[in-house]
């Protein structure tokens, strides 16, 4: 029979504890990760430098047709639908940064997204900016899903005000702060600033 010396059955334990502390993050692509507000700004003024603008501190609705008059209707789709405009996205601030350093300390992180089902190009893109902004490896972590419930994870970093689905979720919902979900209450991370208090890590 052989024994263990405490320090062994300390390292032991130690493993265990940091194995147990290793957790499934999932982070939107748009909103979080890929800045669609900003995006959706440039080519709206680009292309229709008379009509009224909403900016993006004026948004109320998570959809944003929503906040435009009916008869943008058409414009608004027809620039998110484009060919091009989600591998156009620029990056958020400290987002690409958090979800590396999250990898980096053991944390198994996965990009959970919902294609746009009006873009037929949208799938692929969301592939192509991941590998542009965050490298080939990251594309293995793409997880595409239109229903997020069925996804398995300790926690969802998410600007959507509510996500639903067939499933209750095994994650924690953390709301990522934009205008029209302030009034959802919640665990929230804010312009990537409070990402390692509000997870915990």
């Amino acid at each position: 029979m052989t024994f263990k010396h405490g320090a062994d059955i300390l390292a032991i334990e130690t493993v265990r504890e940091k194995e147990d502390a290793n957790m499934i993050i999932l982070i939107d692509q748009d909103g979080p990760l890929a800045d669609f507000e900003k995006g959706f700004a440039n080519h709206w003024q680009n292309q229709f430098p008379d009509e009224i603008f909403i900016p993006p501190e004026k948004r109320t609705t998570f959809y944003i047709e929503d906040d435009y008059p009916d008869h943008f209707l058409d414009k608004v789709r027809g620039i998110y639908s484009a060919r091009g405009f989600i591998l156009s996205l620029p990056p958020v601030s400290g987002g690409i940064e958090a979800a590396h350093a999250l990898l980096e300390m053991g944390h198994d992180v996965r990009i959970c997204t919902s294609p746009l089902s009006k873009n037929k190009y949208c799938a692929m893109e969301k592939y192509q900016w991941v590998e542009k902004h965050m490298g080939r490896e990251f594309t293995n972590r793409v997880i595409l899903t239109k229903d997020k419930t069925l996804v398995r994870g300790d926690f969802l970093i998410d600007d959507k005000p509510h996500i639903s689905g067939i499933a209750t979720p095994e994650w924690e919902r953390v709301i990522f702060d934009c205008h029209y979900n302030r009034g959802i209450p919640g665990k929230r991370i804010v312009d990537w600033k409070n990402w390692k208090e509000v997870l915990n890590v």
